[in-house]
C-alpha cells in the first residue's frame, strides 16, 4: 500500500500588483528628498571637465542600460560627485528589465524585507514606499513583492533621486579613439556620437550573451515555420493564442515553470520537459546573501572563486516552490523529469518533439533554458570581443572544458573593469566596466540580484571615481594651488595674497 503524501501547506496569496496611493507616494518622496539633502545629495560635481581635441564635450560616464541595476549604479555615481552622466535605455519607461516584460512570476523569489535600490537611505526602501500606501499591517500581511510593484518602485526610486534616464536610446557600438571612448547612439531621432571617459553596461541578465537556444539538428532560428510556435521564454509570448491548445516546455528552472504557469492560465495543456531525473533541491546561491562573501568574494584567488560559482552552477537553481505550485495547480499540467529533447522540428501543423521514447506533437513550445553568458554575442563590443580576457584563460583547460559557460565569463578588474587578453585595447577596456551577471564569476552576484547590489553599485562607483581622480591628478594639483578662500577675511588678521611672503 502506498504511504498518503503529507498534506502540502497552503500557498500563502500572491498578487502580481497591489493599489496604489499616488498621493502616500508624493509625500514619501518628499521625505525622502528631504533625507538625501540632509546626507548632502547630490553632492557638488568634482571632476574637471574634459573635451576632445576638436572641443567636442566629453561624459565622464556613460551608462548603458536602465534597469534595477543601471539606475542604481547611476545612483551611486551621483552620489560620488559624478554629475556628467548620461543613463540610456532602449526600453520605453516601465519596459526596463524583465519586470513588465518578459518576467512572468508573480511575485520576486527574494525576501520582501531586501534592500539594494535605497542605497541606505530608509524612505527609499520597498518597505518604505509599500507601507506609505499599505500600512504596517498591509506590509505584515504581504508575502513576497508582487513583479509589477516592484518595476513601479523602480520608477519611484528613479524619480525621487532625480537620475537623468533617457528611453527609447540604444548603445549600438563601442570604440576607443585619442584615449577617450566613442559611443553609437540610436533613437527615433536618429544616430548620434557621443564621447565618455567611462562606459557602464549594465544591460540585463543577457548582458553578457543572449538568450540560450538550445541547438537540435532539425531547428533553425529562422525558420519560418517555427514564428508563433517556437518560443524562447524571453520572447514577447501570446499566451492567450495558447488557449486550448497542447504546449511543451523545455527546463526545470524558474523560467520554465513561469511560462508554463502563463499558458495553463490562459486555458493550455502543458507538459514541462526535464532532463534531470529529480528538480533542483536547494538554492545554494542564497547562502552566499551575507556582508562577508559579498565583500570578499573578490579578493579570494582564481582557484577558490572558480571552486565557489561552478559548484553553485552545477548544483543549480530550484524553481520557486510557490511557483511550482501554481503549475500543480492545474490539471492540464505535466511534469516529464528524466525526459530529454533530442530533436525539435516545426512543421505547418505545430512541433513535433524527439525523446528517447519517440516523438509528440505540440501546437507550440517554449524554451525555458536561460541566458549564455558569451561576449562574441553582444554587438556593443564586436570591436573588441576576440580581446576581452575570460575565466578559460585563468584555469585548468581540463576544467574549462568541464565548465563551459563558466569558462566563457568575462574575467574582471576590482571594478568590475573589462580587461584584455594581451595589450591590445588594454586602456580601452579597462575603461569598460560591466555591471551585469556577467560579473558573477569575478564578483559574486553584485549585480543582478538584489541583496548584493547596494555592495556592488558601491564597488562600482568607487572604483571610477578613483580612475578618474588619479587619471586628472595634474589638474587637482592646479586646482589645489589656484584655490583662495581665505578664512580669515572676516578678521583683523587677513593678510592678501600678495603680501604673503
Amino acid at each position: 500500500m502506498t504511504p498518503a503524501s503529507p498534506a502540502l501547506p497552503p500557498v500563502p496569496p500572491q498578487a502580481i500588483a497591489s493599489p496604489r496611493d499616488d498621493a502616500a507616494l508624493a509625500r514619501l518622496a518628499r521625505d525622502a528628498r528631504a533625507d538625501l539633502a540632509r546626507l548632502n545629495f547630490p553632492p557638488a560635481n568634482w571632476v574637471p571637465p574634459t573635451t576632445t581635441p576638436d572641443g567636442s564635450p566629453v561624459l565622464d560616464v556613460l551608462v548603458a542600460g536602465a534597469g534595477m541595476c543601471g539606475q542604481t549604479a547611476a545612483y551611486a555615481l551621483l552620489r560620488e560627485g559624478m554629475a556628467n552622466i548620461r543613463v540610456v535605455d532602449r526600453a520605453a519607461r516601465g519596459e526596463e528589465g524583465p519586470w513588465g516584460t518578459y518576467a512572468r512570476m508573480l511575485t520576486l523569489r527574494s525576501p520582501k524585507h531586501l534592500t539594494g535600490p535605497d542605497l541606505g537611505v530608509p524612505s527609499l526602501t520597498f518597505r518604505a514606499w509599500y507601507e506609505a500606501q499599505h500600512g504596517d499591517a498591509g506590509w505584515a500581511a504581504l508575502h513576497k513583492v508582487g513583479r509589477i510593484d516592484w518595476r513601479d518602485y523602480l520608477l519611484w526610486v528613479r524619480d525621487t533621486v532625480g537620475l537623468p534616464v533617457e528611453n527609447g536610446v540604444s548603445l549600438l557600438a563601442v570604440e576607443d579613439q585619442g584615449g577617450l571612448l566613442r559611443a553609437r547612439l540610436a533613437s527615433p531621432r536618429g544616430e548620434e556620437t557621443v564621447w565618455a571617459r567611462k562606459i557602464v553596461l549594465a544591460l540585463g541578465r543577457d548582458g553578457s550573451g543572449a538568450p540560450r537556444w538550445p541547438e537540435f539538428p532539425s531547428l533553425r532560428r529562422d525558420d519560418p515555420l517555427g514564428a508563433g510556435r517556437v518560443f524562447h521564454s524571453a520572447d514577447a509570448i501570446d499566451f492567450e493564442a495558447l488557449r486550448g491548445k497542447r504546449v511543451g516546455v523545455l527546463g526545470a528552472g524558474a523560467s520554465a515553470f513561469d511560462n508554463a504557469a502563463c499558458a495553463l492560465e490562459a486555458g493550455a495543456q502543458v507538459d514541462l520537459f526535464a532532463r534531470r531525473s529529480f528538480l533542483p533541491q536547494v538554492n545554494k546561491s542564497k547562502w552566499t546573501s551575507f556582508a562577508g562573501f559579498f565583500r570578499g568574494f573578490e579578493s579570494l584567488d582564481d582557484a577558490r572563486k572558480w571552486r565557489f560559482y561552478t559548484y553553485i552552477f552545477d548544483e543549480q537553481v530550484p524553481p520557486p516552490w510557490e511557483t511550482v505550485r501554481r503549475c500543480d495547480a492545474h490539471a492540464g499540467f505535466t511534469l516529464r523529469l528524466g525526459t530529454p529533447w533530442t530533436d525539435v522540428r516545426p512543421q505547418a501543423d505545430g512541433v513535433q518533439v524527439t525523446t528517447p521514447s519517440g516523438s509528440e506533437r505540440f501546437d507550440a513550445v517554449i524554451f525555458g533554458t536561460g541566458f549564455d553568458v558569451d561576449l562574441l554575442d553582444r554587438p556593443e563590443l564586436a570591436r573588441y570581443a576576440g580581446a576581452i580576457d575570460t575565466w578559460a584563460n585563468h584555469v585548468d583547460p581540463d576544467e574549462a572544458k568541464r565548465n563551459v559557460e563558466a569558462a566563457r565569463f568575462p574575467y574582471l578588474g576590482s571594478g568590475f573593469e573589462l580587461r584584455p587578453r594581451g595589450e591590445v585595447h588594454r586602456n580601452a577596456l579597462a575603461s569598460v566596466h560591466l555591471f551585469n551577471w556577467g560579473s558573477t564569476m569575478s564578483h559574486g552576484a553584485l549585480a543582478g540580484d538584489i541583496p548584493g547590489l547596494a555592495i556592488g553599485a558601491g564597488r562600482l562607483a568607487q572604483s571610477i571615481a578613483k580612475d578618474l581622480f588619479v587619471a586628472d591628478a595634474d589638474l587637482h594639483w592646479e586646482r589645489l594651488q589656484a584655490l583662495e578662500e581665505p578664512e580669515l577675511l572676516p578678521t583683523k588678521w587677513y593678510v592678501p595674497p600678495e603680501q604673503r611672503k
